[in-house]
């Protein structure tokens, strides 16, 4: 599938992603502002890392995180075989070995599994369900260690407020996209 979507930076810039069938990617702009303010403090890209991109669709966001982060493993997961399917496409595309870990499962059925060891989360469930962000991030509050990073994609229209126990580090809109960029804090 021809696509625009394309590692931004790092070591894999440049390469063009393949896309699942009815896809709705975060765009190329909106990734490239969503990683310079992780740049900007919040994340050490020299760190040790592990990264759960939890709704991947064409994987983008963990693909990214791959190119930028030296040290970085990244867990896959969507319940779509088509989204695996392609997930697993382009990380062969890349060539990158036993870095990344796909997993065909329900995001929130993998919250215990997960949850409690990433680093950083990224969630993209589908905007026309708004709700299924909420329902992650409360049962993800349950489990995720201190000092997780949660980036939440959203609609714009949607203004859902996080649980306690996350403190918000940027709110931005780019477009269509929401980005809420949270870390959590056990009191």
């Amino acid at each position: 599938m021809d696509s625009k979507l394309q590692i931004i930076s790092g070591r894999f810039r440049g390469r063009k992603l393949n896309l699942p069938k009815n896809a709705r990617p975060t765009q190329n702009r909106a990734r490239a502002a969503l990683f310079n303010m992780l740049g900007s403090g919040i994340i050490n890209p020299n760190d040790t890392l592990t990264i759960w991109d939890a709704f991947a669709g064409s994987g983008a966001f963990g693909i990214e995180c791959i190119s930028r982060y030296p040290n970085a493993h990244v867990i896959f997961t969507d319940m779509f075989p088509e989204s695996i399917q392609t997930v697993r496409k382009n990380l062969a595309m890349i060539n990158i070995g036993p870095i990344a870990t796909t997993d065909q499962t329900d995001a929130i059925s993998a919250i215990n599994k997960y949850g409690n060891n990433a680093d950083l989360i990224f969630i993209d469930p589908p905007y026309d369900s708004p709700e299924i962000g909420v329902i992650f991030i409360h049962k993800l509050t349950r489990v995720a260690k201190n000092g997780t990073i949660l980036i939440w994609e959203q609609e714009s229209i949607n203004k859902a407020p996080p649980p306690n126990g996350w403190e918000i580090l940027r709110d931005k809109q780019y477009g269509r996209a929401r980005f809420l960029i949270m870390r959590r804090t056990i009191e």
